[in-house]
């Protein structure tokens, strides 16, 4: 490479001016000399850095010529850039792209490239940065660091999963210097983090065949204690397998006795695990009764919680044999394991079930404070459209927030005493409107209380739903001849009873919400506001009203969520009476409900 006095004299032009006669002047223009102690070769090299950034960041200077396509969102790359960055992509550039018709961008899937783990949108820009400029970026904090606001973001598991992505990327892209920078990375956070935040560091590891990061990930997890069971689960199996054989060598060195498991007592435990990974609970009941193992010898509901669908989670709890405060090997009670996966249902299963979100581990941690380190700010903070599904990571965080601060609960709605027919219908017509406009405005949240409650997703209204239910219940004011009045009185308070207690898992963990919803069906709604009356203008108008009130709901459901994160107790709401001008509000919430939410399952 030319040196800066080289470089200072190559950048001596002649002058534009020229003789009468057509000779060029002898004048020409001064050389460029730097200031004292200017390197002109970082100068320029800074500046050719800068210019290229323009490629990424200007959309005037968008010539590219290929997409990468992260996380659904297509990226625009220059390939002759990225073929003389990395011999990955000259290698792949020269193979083409079948998939590419004439004309387009060629197009590349991530998901194609990273095939062992994902690189996400944040970390590839980062990537890609680096690619174009020579320059790495600083961390995006909307992804690699948590909401725990006491966290020093030095360890959390964003933190991790965002090195680990940019090690993905290096790796696999063939960047070697950004290979070694993020391998001492993650070689810090290994003696920080929890031991079941190395698992993913491992897994970089051994995808990426690095050697000496694996080593030291293996060696954390041997002195750790991690049980058995999620080694075997979340390992590569001769990984898993090295790692039990260094434990018990380690235990032989120091001298301690092993101590070998009882055969019969792994043996069925590990069959109750595989009749838990099969959806199996009547197996489960089978072998529980067919011994005097228990749930708990096994662990079951622990194990359930982490790996299990949902549905088996609830169907275990149902059977009422399993302990809710029992605490796994490593202190931690099941609440707590199931905080760490982040899933609504199953959170919101055990709190009701009695599970005590305001326990801690050994370590001091509570259910929420577990959650909150597993959260990005992207996805906590992140905006949900009207009817859309909202973010899980965040919904599990406010349900355990307001789960720690709910000291007591009432609903005035009471379904014990005695009611007349119209009495009975007219309860049923105010739940069924209610819990309809709830799935239509938060499908989420909605179908999350039903789930708890058990209530089907049916309504009793022809215009909601009679059209769309040939595999449910259909109407439940249908008349059948065969059916008694005491039967029908039957099935119809079972079914205000399941409605009753979605409203009331509703007014538990979204109060704010429940409070519109309150306002809506109890204040008189004028005629005027059918939508499919009047004219065309009058129609769109009303429309206009109804995203009002959609908007009106979405910021109670915001004043919900900030009032989690400000720590003030939040209200409890009473359930309101329907009040004699219901039904009209009710077919108000039919018609409103059939146009603005005819695509909304009920």
């Amino acid at each position: 490479m030319e040196n800066a006095n080289e470089i200072t004299s190559s950048l001596s032009f002649p002058s534009s001016s020229y003789l009468s006669n057509g000779s060029s002047s002898h004048h020409v223009a001064a050389p460029y000399v730097p200031e004292p102690g200017v390197n002109l070769e970082n100068l320029s090299l800074s500046k050719l850095s800068g210019n290229l950034e323009r490629l990424l960041l200007d959309g005037e200077y968008d010539y590219s010529d290929a997409e990468i396509v992260v996380e659904g969102i297509p990226v625009g790359v220059h390939r002759c850039i990225l073929a003389a960055r990395s011999q990955f992509f000259h290698e792949l550039f020269k193979k083409g792209n079948d998939n590419s018709t004439s004309g387009d961008k060629p197009r590349y899937l991530m998901s194609d490239l990273v095939p062992y783990g994902g690189v996400g949108y944040e970390a590839f820009n980062v990537f890609l940065h680096y690619l174009y400029t020579g320059k790495l970026k600083p961390s995006p904090p909307e992804v690699s660091q948590c909401v725990e606001d006491v966290c020093a973001h030095d360890a959390c598991r964003p933190a991790i999963n965002y090195a680990v992505e940019l090690m993905y990327a290096s790796a696999t892209f063939q960047m070697k210097e950004l290979v070694l920078l993020f391998q001492r990375r993650l070689m810090n956070f290994i003696g920080k983090a929890l031991v079941e935040d190395v698992i993913p560091i491992l897994m970089v590891a051994f995808h990426c065949q690095l050697d000496q990061l694996l080593s030291h990930c293996i060696e954390e997890i041997v002195t750790s204690d991690l049980d058995i069971v999620c080694i075997e689960k979340e390992l590569p199996y001769d990984v898993s397998c090295k790692i039990k054989l260094l434990r018990k060598n380690s235990l032989q060195e120091a001298g301690s006795s092993v101590e070998e498991a009882d055969p019969m007592h792994e043996k069925r435990m590990r069959r109750i695990h595989k009749a838990l990974d099969s959806d199996d609970v009547e197996l489960v009941k089978l072998l529980l009764s067919e011994s005097n193992f228990t749930l708990d010898d096994a662990y079951a509901l622990h194990y359930a919680v982490s790996y299990c669908d949902p549905k088996v989670v609830k169907e275990v709890l149902g059977l009422g044999l399993a302990d809710l405060n029992l605490k796994n090997s490593r202190g931690y009670p099941v609440l707590h394991v199931a905080a760490r996966r982040k899933e609504p249902s199953i959170l919101v299963a055990l709190l009701t079930k009695g599970a005590c979100a305001l326990e801690t581990t050994v370590d001091g941690q509570n259910a929420v404070a577990i959650c909150r380190r597993l959260t990005r700010p992207k996805d906590y903070n992140e905006n949900t459209k009207q009817g859309q599904e909202s973010n899980k990571d965040r919904i599990c965080i406010d349900v355990l927030e307001r789960e720690m601060r709910r000291t007591s609960m009432s609903a005035n709605t009471s379904i014990s005493s005695p009611v007349t027919a119209d009495d009975l219908n007219m309860k049923l017509d105010y739940l069924e409107n209610r819990v309809a406009f709830a799935r239509l405005l938060f499908p989420a949240e909605a179908r999350l209380a039903m789930d708890i409650a058990n209530a089907v997703s049916t309504s009793m209204y022809t215009g909601l739903s009679a059209s769309k239910s040939k595999g449910s219940s259909g109407n439940l004011r249908e008349v059948d001849l065969n059916e008694t009045p005491s039967v029908q009185t039957k099935r119809l308070q079972s079914r205000l009873q399941e409605l009753h207690k979605t409203v009331e898992m509703g007014r538990r963990y979204f109060p704010h919400c429940s409070e519109v919803l309150d306002k809506f069906l109890d204040d008189d709604m004028p005629d005027a506001l059918f939508l499919d009356k009047g004219t065309p203008e009058e129609q769109k108008t009303k429309k206009m009203r109804f995203m009002e009130l959609k908007e009106d709901v979405q910021m109670a459901f915001n004043k919900d969520m900030e009032k989690n994160r400000s720590g003030i107790a939040s209200s409890s709401s009473s359930s309101s009476s329907p009040k004699s001008g219901v039904t009209h509000k009710i077919k108000l919430g039919v018609e409103l409900a059939s146009q603005v939410g005819d695509n909304v399952a009920l």
